[in-house]
């Protein structure tokens, strides 16, 4: 890290494609950014974890966006906000052209002995439209974009820096006069992780994009990081969230009795692998009957369905079947999951794969209007951390990606315009971080994890009822207490700010599922109104 005078025109927090969709939209506007991440290395990000691809257009463009629109919609349970899902239809085609075809160079599959790419289809979708790169696409994508951005004299990167609160006038100015003033975000203090040294970065524009939540829950599909940090800077800034109870389950996630979860791609099932049950049959068949293809029903109701089998007939998981393709297709296809799998004695082309469902997805998060902005000045958001109604109540397949690259752009080119409009506010002086020395028990830490995670999984997972809901509560109460009595005497780390800010988005979750009493999408709650 620089020095504690450190200052940027703008900070963005979070190196997935919303993050390094911002920056190279400012850099194309000439104006510098800092992407900072708590990673320790460059890439490690959600979007190194999507597998499935992104959405491009149908094989009739002329027909494809009204289409497009209708899935997502249909999806979303029709609770999605009508302009957001207008705006990735109509603008995410051309920036997919524009950023990662012709200026990133994204390796996408192409046909055989063709120069037209490869197109696929998941679950939800009514079209054959979506682009992917075997089944890491979203490692091609943040490869491509993050060489591209390093190349950008504008855009440089700290990693292994840890976010720890957002700077505020209203909290932070030394200048008193500025607390009762509309409140503004100015950058963050920052904790590096090296150094040991929490200092602020300044900045008169800030852009979250920290991804999202699935590391809260036992089980899930998300990177280390998931963990909620950029809602709970949000929410201790200030920030109207929105939308919080609406977590997606993936319904395909890898399952063995101890040892790591993974994503099993729903591009599997997008090219024949079908779902099976205990005694090999497929049930999906009869639980989804009025699905044409009940294996490409929406993800709300395909990991429903898996649900209620699992409970109906008390195995700990069903199977998804691909053994039918030709085994040189499907190392072809999915080399990633074939390979990683093997690591952990399947053959997925000689039998089922075992699965799960498993947390995937946060379509609530920080609002923002159509741009990224949030209800707190000088503050963004773009990517899964925030909400921009687009998903509604459930999200689509293969729209997390386009959503991170449009709202990214639109942010940094949002920002651009404000800059040459507004100019750049007054930085004020701030009082410098008062660190603390007590070592904290790396079992408490663990020990807390761990109480989080099942409490969560347990409670308020795939179905919710209001007895499992207030015992989450009491539990979370309690550990969160624990928790913030050493975190406000213990000298910092990058699992404890963790822990704090997962801690608290866990007891915002809560609290709005007690507050939403109806099923809707993949937001499920046993005995209430359906």
């Amino acid at each position: 890290m620089k020095t504690a005078t450190s200052r940027f025109p703008v900070l963005i927090i979070g190196s997935g494609i919303a993050g390094l969709s911002t920056a190279i939209a400012l850099a194309n506007k000439e104006i510098d950014s800092l992407i900072i991440t708590a990673a320790p290395a460059l890439p490690e990000t959600n979007t190194v974890y999507a597998q499935g691809g992104i959405i491009y257009r149908g094989e009739d463009p002329s027909t494809d966006s009204s289409l497009l629109e209708q899935d997502i919609l249909r999806a979303g349970a029709y609770a999605n906000y009508l302009p957001a899902v207008k705006q990735l239809v109509n603008e995410g085609p051309r920036l997919v052209e524009e950023i990662l075809l012709k200026k990133v160079h994204v390796p996408f599959d192409k046909e055989e002995g063709e120069n037209s790419y490869h197109l696929t289809r998941e679950g939800g979708h009514s079209a054959t439209r979506i682009l992917h790169r075997a089944d890491e696409s979203g490692r091609a994508i943040e490869e491509a974009l993050l060489s591209y951005a390093k190349t950008q004299k504008r855009i440089q990167f700290l990693s292994g820096i840890t976010a720890v609160n957002l700077l505020m006038t209203s909290f932070h100015s030394k200048d008193s006069g500025n607390k009762h003033e509309e409140a503004r975000c100015f950058g963050a203090f920052v904790f590096d992780q090296k150094s040991g040294k929490t200092e602020p970065l300044f900045a008169p524009y800030t852009v979250i994009a920290t991804g999202g939540v699935g590391q809260l829950f036992l089980h899930s599909t998300n990177g280390k990081y998931s963990r909620g940090d950029g809602i709970a800077l949000a929410y201790r800034a200030g920030c109207r969230l929105e939308n919080l109870e609406y977590i997606q389950f993936h319904p395909t996630t890898f399952y063995q009795i101890s040892g790591p979860r993974f994503l099993i791609s729903e591009s599997l099932r997008g090219e024949g692998a079908y779902l099976v049950n205990q005694a090999g049959e497929r049930f999906l068949t009869t639980r989804l009957k009025e699905y044409p293809v009940p294996e490409l029903a929406p993800r709300d109701r395909v990991a429903q369905a898996i649900h209620e089998e699992m409970l109906s007939t008390g195995a700990p998981c069903v199977f998804l079947d691909i053994s039918h393709k030709p085994k040189s297709w499907i190392k072809e296809r999915f080399p990633f999951i074939y390979s990683t799998c093997l690591k952990y004695g399947v053959d997925m082309t000689e039998v089922p794969i075992p699965v799960v469902p498993g947390a995937h997805y946060h379509c609530g998060g920080i609002w923002t209007d159509l741009e990224g902005r949030t209800t707190v000045s000088h503050l963004w958001a773009a990517g899964e951390v925030a909400c921009t109604g687009l998903h509604g109540a459930n999200r689509l397949a293969s729209t997390s990606l386009l959503e991170g690259l449009v709202w990214g752009t639109r942010a940094g080119e949002s920002i651009a315009d404000q800059l040459r409009s507004q100019g750049t506010p007054n930085i004020p002086e701030v009082e410098p971080w008062k660190s603390e020395k007590a070592t904290v028990d790396p079992s408490f830490l663990s020990q807390d994890w761990l109480t989080l995670k099942h409490t969560l999984w347990n409670y308020v997972g795939l179905v919710k009822t209001e007895q499992r809901l207030e015992r989450a509560q009491g539990i979370l109460a309690e550990l969160s207490r624990g928790i913030d009595r050493f975190y406000r005497k213990a000298a910092l780390s990058d699992e404890l700010i963790g822990l704090r800010n997962a801690s608290l988005v866990a007891r915002l979750i809560v609290e709005a599922s007690q507050r939403n009493k109806r099923s809707l999408g993949c937001y499920l709650r046993e005995n209430l109104e359906i």
